[in-house]
């Protein structure tokens, strides 16, 4: 009786053992057979360490195709830490051929990272230097592409271009504006290695980077240059504090050539303070009007049917008083008897005075609405101003005057060339 509980006792234990086996193969075939993608791939992450490439930026074009801002190639210094053996020999010779700080560079080498990119001493380095670092074969020691923006015409439409960071990001202009498009997306080369970092014998993988889009702008280079040119022989001759120029389609509204005095080298940007870099004048800076704006008014007039340009007469004496202000006309003793037409021809501020009266303030306040005056354009650049234009509840009899030829508003210069 004795022994044959025994006996059941080993059949018992037998069972279990063939199930546990059992379940461990087919725990093993199930691993190797339905999850090897998913394991195989923490697997590879455990073992792969990626050595970025930088992608090209998108080209910005002219509207002929002429390119005003493209890149060079470059390469930067990377180290993989736990693969240099001898981190004060490495330091010491990267240093010398770098012109760097020793301690600097030490701490490089000892970073406890798997990818360190040696910044901002190993950035986009000449190609001298380059081959240098390279001859040396030092393990753990990597150059890498990265790509400089470059701008071939240097000043030239600045403003309007901006300019890029050092990790090639747009801080203005079109470089900001359409840095989603511009910007590519990294390659890499990916290597394996094991926990300490030594590299694992298995072929390296070669991801290609992705380039940026490329971007054809309406400026006309040819007549950019022109404008510049003229630019600087204005502040040549006569130094003023600011000079701009903007030339536009007036058939389409295309912006041709757009430029402003001071300038700046987007290369070198560094080189100037935030305000020479963001002073871009033709949507930034405001300014009276004056008779530019007598336009405005006229073509109100004209659209309500209030004036007649040939029948409409008005006698100019020299002024007109509007309450307490006494607003004169540009020509001593005035012109006399005139059309309305006449008064247009001679940009006759009273005779502008009175066409204001004929509209009124809220109808000629919804039509300077209507032109745009008081926001912004929406042109594709940073730092637009709005301009200023009264409330109409601030808007008495000498506000109406004023703003009827122009003066007590303010607008920024692409305002008015949209017109």
């Amino acid at each position: 009786m004795f022994f044959k509980k025994i006996h059941i006792r080993i059949k018992i234990v037998l069972v279990v053992i063939i199930l546990l086996f059992l379940l461990i193969i087919s725990k093993v075939i199930y691993i190797q057979v339905f999850d090897y993608n998913k394991l195989n791939k923490y697997a590879t992450g455990l073992w792969s360490r990626n050595l970025p490439i930088e992608a090209d930026r998108g080209i910005i074009y002219d509207t002929n195709g002429v390119v005003l801002a493209d890149n060079v190639t470059t390469t930067s210094l990377v180290l993989i830490p736990n693969q240099i053996k001898d981190k004060e020999t490495t330091a010491k010779k990267i240093s010398e051929i770098l012109d760097a700080d020793y301690d600097e560079i030490y701490k490089h080498v000892n970073k406890k990272t798997s990818i360190e990119r040696v910044h901002p001493e190993g950035r986009r380095l000449s190609y001298e230097i380059a081959d240098k670092i390279n001859d040396l074969n030092l393990p753990g020691v990597y150059l890498v592409k990265e790509s400089k923006r470059n701008y071939p015409y240097d000043t030239l439409l600045s403003h309007t271009l901006g300019f890029v960071g050092i990790d090639n990001q747009g801080l203005s202009g079109i470089e900001l504006m359409y840095d989603d498009y511009l910007t590519g997306s990294y390659g890499s080369i990916k290597y394996f290695s094991d926990a300490k970092g030594e590299k694992l014998k298995l072929s390296e993988v070669y991801e290609q980077p992705q380039n940026g889009v490329n971007i054809s702008l309406t400026i006309n280079y040819e007549i950019q240059s022109v404008l510049e040119r003229e630019l600087n022989n204005a502040v040549s001759k006569y130094n003023p504090d600011q000079a701009l120029g903007i030339v536009m389609d007036p058939n389409t509204g295309e912006i041709l050539a757009m430029a402003s005095r001071p300038t700046f080298s987007p290369s070198n940007y560094q080189n100037y303070t935030i305000e020479q870099i963001n002073r871009n004048l033709p949507i930034w800076s405001t300014y009276e009007p004056g008779s530019t704006f007598k336009i405005i008014t006229l073509a109100t007039a004209l659209e309500e049917k209030l004036i007649d340009l040939d029948k409409d007469t008005y006698y100019d004496g020299g002024s007109i008083t509007v309450e307490n202000a006494r607003i004169k006309c540009w020509k001593h003793g005035g012109h006399g008897a005139q059309t309305f037409m006449e008064v247009v021809q001679n940009s006759c501020n009273p005779g502008f005075v009175v066409m204001g009266q004929k509209i009124g303030k809220e109808k000629l306040f919804e039509y300077i609405e209507k032109f745009g005056f008081g926001e912004k354009t929406g042109i594709d650049l940073n730092g637009e101003g709005s301009g200023i234009i009264f409330n109409l509840d601030q808007v008495g009899p000498v506000e109406l005057a004023t703003t009827s030829f122009g003066q007590g508003v303010s607008v920024t210069p692409i305002q008015l060339s949209v017109l």
